[in-house]
């Protein structure tokens, strides 16, 4: 299992002071504030860069060269943008397609349903591996939700992996933020997005 410093919104500094930690694995929503990051923590070697927010295609080109993750892919014309765009010299993409597992209109993401058609024609793209999934589930929903929405999304992977098996790694769930992340571990998760149990709550703009 491993841990995504989630780093939105924070300062380089608070970023350096996590590496210095031991911390290697940030997770950026915004693509111009995390390219400034890059910039002003240049100096840092072994830093990996995650992309979890929502994707704009015209967006793509620098994300496909910038980042080493992409979590929140969600759709068939991204993954094609992020494979056409990606260095052929530079190691293959690793991406995620982002689920809307509780099927909520406020967020991104393919259905349960789209996910065997988009892993099959995905799987053949260059330049990208298909790790896994990612999901972030209604937090509002009582305990045993969630973990429900966890195993769903855990054996959706393994079916997955079992029907596509030269599609790619497969070997990837990225659940489970500050708020859920013990749950998300016990049903499996491999990637946990933690920001504020990192850095405390981010300061509210005025």
């Amino acid at each position: 299992m491993h841990l995504l410093a989630v780093s939105k919104t924070r300062p380089p500094e608070d970023l350096r002071e996590a590496f210095a930690a031991g911390q290697r694995a940030f997770g950026e929503n915004y693509l111009q504030e995390a390219l400034e990051k890059m910039e002003a923590l240049a100096d840092l070697e072994g830093v990996d860069w995650h992309f979890i927010g929502p994707i704009q295609s015209n967006k793509t080109r620098q994300m496909a060269s910038a980042f080493s993750w992409v979590h929140s892919v969600d759709r068939l014309k991204i993954a094609r943008r992020l494979s056409e765009q990606r260095d052929p010299a530079l190691p293959p993409l690793n991406i995620c397609l982002q689920v809307n597992i509780n099927e909520e209109e406020s967020k991104s993401g393919c259905t349960l349903d789209e996910l065997p058609d988009l892993v099959a024609e995905i799987g053949e793209l260059p330049n990208i591996s298909l790790r896994g999934l990612m999901a972030i589930p209604d937090p509002d929903q009582p305990e045993a939700g969630l973990r429900a929405s966890f195993r769903k999304l855990a054996n959706t992977l393994k079916q997955l992996r079992s029907d596509h098996p030269d599609a790619g790694p497969l070997d990837t769930l990225s659940i489970g933020m500050s708020g859920d992340l013990e749950v998300a571990i016990a049903e499996g998760a491999t990637w946990v997005r933690v920001g504020t149990a990192l850095f405390g709550k981010r300061p509210v703009k005025s």
